[in-house]
């Protein structure tokens, strides 16, 4: 007698069944129209948010409509930057974490293992330390973004066309500790001490003060930085069955760790170019939505990046709501979530090898 479900007109040992990839495909679906409400709300919210309490809709009605105002001004020039830089560099963050604890196979991956970060951030600091961010607001983000792509290329020539998950993160590590030992000696040997405190609090990471400027300069790179990521999802599910199974499904993973690597490199560069150092929202976003949405990379990518939308747009709120006379940095908001979540992380992994 031939069992049931295994004969010629049932499904196949090991496929999921049509309802089986339908109700998959539900459960990814609901979570990204729940995150895509949450970011548009969050965005309104940070329009609204502010020293002068604006409506949002009309005043940016007045604003299109030619008659803008102080109000309409302060919502184009100094709210709506605001807004759309939290969504494009959390979501930045978001999907490169995603995409790296995907490729390097270790949940406790972040963006700056790369070495991007503090790569962008040293050019970030040499701008300042030779006065350039005196001539024009754009020489720090243009010299940041040229930091990032010279972490990349020397990530890629020390990793090799091979390289594994571990190669990638030791180089990751080298162009870290060297970025960081050259913005330590910047700072040590700053002309002035304006220039240590400018360089310091452009580090500690921010979105005010940003203008449409800020976004033009970081809007193209970090769209690249998307379509890499966002592209490489199916490879990155194939990468979790092992590199020979990925390459039995017709991968050539040099290329796709290259792509994956050089996207991470756009988007977390492009962000750290326009708003400092932003660290662990990479991290953190990733694990809270796997219960929600799978452990699939492929998956995992898009929810990550509204997700990170979200924890930005939600940190930058917070750090605006308590009535002091200077606002705590973002980056220090986002360590105080990320830290502790961090550590919790630690201990759950250890608890599970135990």
């Amino acid at each position: 007698m031939t069992a049931p479900g295994t004969d010629r007109g049932g499904p196949r040992a090991g496929r999921p069944s049509e309802g089986t990839r339908r109700s998959a495909g539900t459960a990814t679906v609901l979570p990204l129209v729940v995150l895509t409400i949450l970011v548009l709300a969050l965005f309104a919210a940070s329009l609204a948010t502010g020293h002068i309490s604006l409506p949002p809709i009309p005043t940016l009605a007045a604003a299109l409509g030619g008659d803008p105002g102080l109000p309409g001004l302060i919502l184009v020039e100094i709210r709506l930057p605001r807004a759309v830089l939290g969504i494009v560099v959390g979501g930045s963050l978001g999907l490169a974490g995603a995409a790296l604890q995907g490729l390097l196979r270790n949940p406790l991956a972040d963006p700056g293992v790369i070495g991007v970060s503090s790569s962008a951030g040293l050019g970030a600091v040499l701008a300042i330390h030779f006065g350039l961010a005196t001539g024009s607001d754009l020489a720090v983000p243009v010299a940041a973004t040229a930091g990032a792509a010279a972490a990349v290329a020397l990530l890629l020539v020390l990793a090799g066309r091979d390289a594994g998950p571990l190669t990638l993160v030791l180089a990751g590590v080298a162009v870290n500790a060297f970025a960081g030992a050259l913005i330590s000696l910047a700072l040590n040997l700053a002309p002035s001490p304006y220039a240590v405190v400018e360089a310091v609090f452009w580090l500690l990471g921010s979105l005010a003060d940003r203008s449409l400027s800020h976004v033009a300069v970081a809007l193209p790179l970090t769209l690249i930085g998307w379509l890499l990521l966002a592209t490489a999802a199916r490879p990155l599910d194939a990468l979790t069955l092992g590199d020979d199974v990925a390459r039995s499904l017709g991968f050539d993973l040099s290329r796709v760790k290259a792509q994956i690597v050089l996207g991470a490199a756009c988007c977390v560069g492009a962000g750290v170019a326009v708003s400092g150092a932003i660290g662990f929202v990479g991290l953190v976003v990733p694990h809270l939505l796997r219960p929600f949405v799978g452990h699939e990379p492929g998956r995992l990518l898009i929810a990550s990046g509204l997700g990170g939308a979200a924890l930005l747009l939600a940190a930058d709120l917070t750090a605006r709501l308590p009535p002091m006379t200077h606002e705590p940095r973002l980056g220090v908001v986002t360590a105080l979530i990320g830290a502790p979540f961090f550590l919790h992380l630690i201990v759950r992994t250890r608890r599970t090898l135990a």
